[in-house]
């Protein structure tokens, strides 16, 4: 979904289970593509394969692991002239690193300027705590106050298994690294989700 609302073509490919050369062979198949992308694999446990699969094939690491929440296991590198982006498995972790790397990427592979996703200022529709040394993106449902100005109000439960706290998410409220608190009511920046067909 995110591939299409940003104008790129999709390609799926099976799902490969958790072994290298399975793993190899699915990337093969993609090799005509301007870009290669894999949800899971990208961590480190014991089936996390997806650099020791494709780096016999060719893969060079740009870079691994990112102080984003959530999002952490994310690679990108290329393999051979084919940009890789390996988003995390967790499924509302590969969407807001898909939001905040997948889109922008495509845009400027499709000539566009590279820009970050649009954003909007919004009011918190609740305290925010302060922020640790991770750039955090809490999910929210969006709002107008009694002035008709927009408000985010993040979920309670922000945990990145969510699933259904994501499926009712309208907005990322973002917390740069060390943000300190806010009451409510507080001005803040919020990535609306409908840009993008969630």
């Amino acid at each position: 979904a995110l591939v299409r609302a940003a104008g790129g073509e999709p390609l799926v490919l099976p799902i490969a289970p958790d072994d290298r050369d399975a793993i190899a062979a699915a990337a093969a198949a993609a090799r005509a593509c301007d870009m290669l992308v894999t949800t899971g694999g990208a961590s480190v446990g014991e089936h996390d394969l997806v650099q020791k699969a494709l780096g016999p094939e060719g893969f060079a690491l740009d870079f691994w692991k990112i102080a984003m929440r959530p999002g952490k296991p994310l690679i990108w590198g290329r393999l051979g002239r084919t940009p890789v982006l390996g988003l995390p498995g967790n499924p509302v972790s590969a969407l807001v690193c898909g939001v905040q790397f997948l889109v922008p990427g495509i845009a400027v592979m499709s000539g566009l300027p590279a820009a970050p996703p649009p954003t909007i200022l919004v009011r918190a529709g609740a305290a925010l705590a302060e922020n640790d040394r991770r750039f955090d993106h809490l999910r929210a449902s969006l709002g107008t106050d009694r002035d008709g100005r927009p408000v985010a109000t993040p979920f309670p439960v922000q945990d990145s298994s969510m699933l259904a706290t994501l499926a009712r998410a309208e907005a990322l409220i973002l917390r740069p690294p060390f943000a300190r608190a806010l009451p409510e009511g507080a001005e803040v920046d919020a990535i609306p989700l409908g840009q993008f067909g969630i």
